[in-house]
């Protein structure tokens, strides 16, 4: 699993790795795909794009990688060497400070971890636009 988050589009019944864009008072969606796609241009080898009215996505989310922590829910926000950056999700300042974690700024902790350690790793979809998947 990669951790990133990203926007995830649902067009023409297909999901794509998504970029939300504003022009004018319109928001669209850059869609992109690894393959040829009719209609979607070659901007890259192996990257195809398509820029479509948001209003012509069925879905648009936006993906997290959370996963559980010492009994806690946290975000992942990087990987390196076996261990993952965690920010805790909760909303206890307490908590997070009994977790051991370092208070970037007011409400926000994180702290490195062995992978190892957690559990549930997986994406959280966030509708923007849709019903969750």
């Amino acid at each position: 699993m990669t951790i990133r988050a990203y926007y995830r589009a649902r067009w023409r019944g297909v999901d794509y790795e998504a970029s939300p864009e504003s022009h004018s008072l319109e928001l669209w969606v850059r869609l992109r795909s690894p393959d040829p796609v009719d209609g979607f241009e070659e901007v890259e080898p192996g990257c195809h794009v398509r820029t479509v009215p948001a209003e012509e996505c069925e879905a648009l989310h936006f993906v997290t990688v959370v996963c559980g922590w010492r009994g806690e829910r946290c975000h992942v926000h990087a990987e390196r060497d076996g261990w993952l950056l965690l920010e805790y999700a909760g909303g206890s300042a307490k908590t997070a400070r009994e977790l051991g974690m370092e208070r970037i700024e007011r409400g926000v902790y994180r702290l490195w971890v062995p992978r190892a350690e957690v559990n549930d790793l997986g994406e959280e979809a966030v509708p923007l636009k849709g019903e969750p998947v």
